[in-house]
């Protein structure tokens, strides 16, 4: 939408000059042209980088994948702190009354226990176990942060289909719009030839089933782009209750072939192996020793002997060997082998699969091109042909159907060459999702 800054200038030039123009309708003058500029900026926004921007960011798994990452980095914040000594408060008070001799046995309970005391653990872990638990968390991160970019390919991917088939609507629409005037014209002349018995009433009446066969395909074209367009909104997360704008040509172009090992793709088959590499150093961390130094200072007493003397403090060291588990151990790597086995044939049959969608696209492009590039052609000669039966068709020398057929082809024509270019967009969008 454009505005005529030089009228837009004429009309408050316009305003001032008026002597019986209140103040009110000069302000509801600009308000309104306060309006149609803030139109005129949206319309500009209907482009296909605008509703990616909007898929991306209303995303709510991105959303999720971003939180996830700085979840894992919390965690491994929570790892160095349980790693520093952990201070604990403990109170204990137990009393246990005998009463005629009936109670629990005082040389369990001392009739009695008053427990305060401050506890004191520290976990000592080699710098090797520290670092393998932290790989985790940093692959675990990396992982989510390869999701990420995964997908927002899938996100770019559906949009950019998504759009290119509303904007194929569009342009069909306006093809058919362009129809409707010719057929518009052409039914003005024939009507006025037929009054002068040039033509036979039948020979207007098939004419104007054509045309109104016509109308009612926009009227049908007009109700899928609608519909498109409101699908393009709800997979952009956009709230949108305007009439459709006009959407601009996303003039897709396909991106460089790049090596398979840098796409996001196969990224997550690595950091699948270095978490599976990770997860056979965490099952040898297990089997480590485990060292605990404990200490606590307090009161403690069983308020039967010297309850006013009984302050003290207390160390201890705590150590835990493996010994014996059943072969545990081995059985946990051979499922680690089992997934590796897994992770290498997803690998190789996905650059399989790769390579070969990918020739089979390209193949599919080039043969889509070389087909708009001929229909381009056969349009060029119907043109031609269509100048040349109007001219005839005004002075009679033709008949109306042989006037409808040729018409026909073109609209055929025209509608394969729009068919086919959104085909090739499409092609383009599919190899660049591969190739992102």
């Amino acid at each position: 939408m454009q505005i005529d800054w030089k009228s837009r200038s004429m009309v408050i030039v316009h305003f001032r000059r008026s002597k019986y123009i209140g103040s009110n309708l000069l302000r509801a003058g600009t308000v309104i042209l306060v309006l149609l500029l803030s139109l005129c900026a949206a319309a500009q926004h209907n482009t296909l980088d605008y509703y990616l921007g909007y898929a991306i960011k209303n995303s709510p798994l991105l959303k999720d994948f971003q939180n996830q990452v700085a979840s894992l980095s919390i965690d491994s914040q929570i790892l160095r702190a349980t790693l520093r000594p952990q201070v604990t408060g403990v109170s204990n008070n137990l009393y246990a009354p005998v009463i005629n001799g009936y109670g629990y046995d005082e040389a369990i309970t001392n009739k009695g226990q008053l427990q305060a005391l401050l506890s004191v653990n520290k976990a000592f872990v080699g710098r090797r176990s520290i670092a393998t638990q932290i790989a985790g968390f940093t692959i675990e991160a990396q992982s989510a942060t390869n999701n990420i970019r995964l997908s927002q390919q899938d996100i770019k991917k559906t949009i950019t289909d998504q759009y290119i088939v509303t904007f194929g609507d569009w342009l069909q629409l306006q093809f058919n719009k362009e129809i409707n005037e010719l057929l518009g014209r052409e039914d003005s002349l024939l009507k006025r030839l037929t009054q002068a018995n040039v033509f036979k009433q039948a020979d207007y009446l098939a004419f104007a089933v054509t045309r109104q066969q016509q109308l009612l395909n926009t009227t049908q074209l007009e109700i899928q782009y609608n519909f498109d367009y409101a699908a393009l909104n709800y997979l952009s997360g956009i709230r949108d209750t305007l009439a459709a704008p006009v959407l601009e040509d996303p003039r897709l172009t396909l991106n460089s072939l790049p090596d398979y090992t840098s796409s996001a793709f196969y990224r997550q088959y690595v950091l699948d192996s270095l978490k599976l590499r990770n997860d056979r150093a965490l099952i040898d961390i297990n089997y480590r020793p485990k060292i605990n130094a404990v200490a606590d200072a307090g009161y403690n007493s069983s308020l039967t002997v010297h309850p006013g003397k009984n302050m003290g403090a207390s160390v201890g060291l705590n150590l835990s060997v493996p010994i014996y588990d059943g072969r545990q151990r081995r059985l946990q790597y051979q499922k680690i082998d089992l997934q590796e086995q897994t992770r290498q044939a997803k690998r190789d049959y996905f650059i399989s699969q790769r390579e070969q969608q990918i020739f089979q696209l390209l193949q599919q492009l080039h043969a889509t091109e070389k087909l708009i590039s001929d229909i381009n052609q056969q349009i060029r000669y119907t043109e031609t042909l269509i100048t040349v039966n109007e001219k005839l068709l005004g002075t009679g020398d033709i008949r109306v159907t042989d006037f409808i057929l040729s018409l026909t082809n073109y609209f055929n024509a025209r509608y394969l060459v729009t068919q086919n270019y959104i085909d090739r967009l499409k092609i383009i969008n599919q190899l660049n999702y591969w190739n992102r």
